[in-house]
């Protein structure tokens, strides 16, 4: 018999980062358990095709408070300038970080890189059993505990079952808490770029007839592309060969960072909005990517995932002697919900205005562009939501 506080299920970015920051903030008195299914001890090099994900200041800021910044920068690239435009048309607008008096509006990192480094922290901490690869088969719940029996017969029990699985969470779906889900009817093809100009900390997001098309700042010369398209275009930018596909890509995005030189491994997912209603139980509780999975335009998804951890943290520690009790999970749900319908409103709002090329909406969304570019009051809401800087 194993006997935790805590019990995590999924040890990837949002797993990890609550389990590191659940330990710093009770001093490392807390039992925690990590359950992983993926084996996340094995040494792959990044390389060119590393996949990554932006963090917003506010991101960074409580990384800072849990002491995980430190062995995270390293690995970071800052992203000093975002630059917003429609492809075709005059709207744009531009944020920079040195006028804010920031160093860095958010920085981008390898989820390979950052893997290995929670990997390493995981196994440093005494407080946290991590069981991976391990896969959850059961959960049962009395009015005290939680009981989880894994694939190879280990039984584990805890007072407070996490889900941080992603959208098809084992967890939810063994205690039956179901999704809401909306069709973008858009594909994410994601990239790695190699450009010839320096990119100088810029990101660049473009709304282009098929959708948002990203490119992020990473080290080594590369940008991280994310091109947003509408399902039934996906096999005519999918089976291009690389020198085509690059042709196509500088079409639609164009010169600001020169030619492209070089696209990695491609991989294409749809994009829909994933939300589960619920995101607390009798001693469970749901966050990141299990509670809700967003459209990458803004990149706001994993952002407001650390939101999730940093007020879940909060309120179970003002009840050390029974962290899965109700009032914690209540408050937790209570706090959470103002920011993630706004986010969620954002984010969809934002990809209906910006697919829609109906001659209105197109003049509409320019003015507003221009608007943003020189009017505080309109800029403010952006700023607020875009730096990660919201109430929680």
């Amino acid at each position: 018999m194993k006997i935790f506080d805590v019990i995590i299920s999924g040890g990837a970015m949002a797993g990890a980062t609550l389990a590191l920051a659940l330990d710093a903030r009770f001093g490392g008195k807390l039992r925690i358990a990590v359950v992983e299914s993926c084996d996340i001890s094995a040494q792959v090099h990044p390389g060119f095709d590393a996949r990554s994900i932006a963090l917003s200041d506010g991101t960074v800021q409580i990384l800072r408070e849990y002491r995980l910044w430190d062995a995270i920068q390293p690995y970071a690239t800052p992203i000093s300038h975002i630059h917003v435009s429609d492809r075709g048309h005059a709207g744009m607008t531009d944020i920079k970080a040195e006028p804010l008096g920031l160093s860095a509006l958010g920085y981008v990192v390898e989820l390979a890189e950052v893997g290995q480094v929670y990997h390493r922290l995981l196994q440093e901490r005494p407080a946290i059993s991590l069981f991976c690869p391990a896969s959850i088969r059961t959960v049962e719940r009395s009015e005290t505990e939680v009981r989880i029996s894994l694939e190879d017969e280990t039984t584990l029990y805890g007072k407070l079952l996490i889900a941080a699985d992603g959208n098809t969470s084992t967890c939810c779906q063994q205690l039956g808490i179901s999704s809401e889900i909306h069709d973008f009817e858009q594909v994410a093809v994601i990239a790695n770029v190699e450009i010839s100009q320096p990119h100088q900390g810029r990101a660049f997001e473009r709304f282009t007839p098929t959708g948002p098309l990203a490119l992020l700042p990473m080290s080594r010369q590369r940008m991280s592309m994310v091109w947003c398209v509408r399902p039934e275009s996906l096999e005519g930018i999918t089976g291009l060969d690389d020198n085509e596909f690059l042709l196509a890509l500088q079409q639609a995005f164009g010169w600001r960072l020169g030619k492209m030189k070089r696209v990695g491994s491609r991989v294409a997912y749809p994009l829909k909005l994933s939300y589960r209603s619920r995101a607390v139980s009798h001693r469970f509780a749901i966050i990141g990517n299990a509670a809700q999975t967003l459209h990458p335009i803004a990149g706001q998804g994993f952002n407001l995932g650390i939101r999730d951890i940093a007020t879940l943290v909060d309120e179970v520690r003002h009840h050390p002697e029974d962290v899965g009790n109700y009032a914690a999970l209540h408050a937790f749900q209570q706090r959470r919900e103002p920011d993630r319908q706004k986010t969620m409103e954002m984010t969809s709002t934002l990809v209906h205005i910006f697919s829609n090329e109906w001659f209105p909406a197109v003049v509409g969304r320019n003015l507003g562009l221009m608007a943003i570019d020189n009017l505080s009051v309109l800029r403010k809401p952006l700023l607020t939501r875009t730096l990660g800087q919201v109430s929680r």
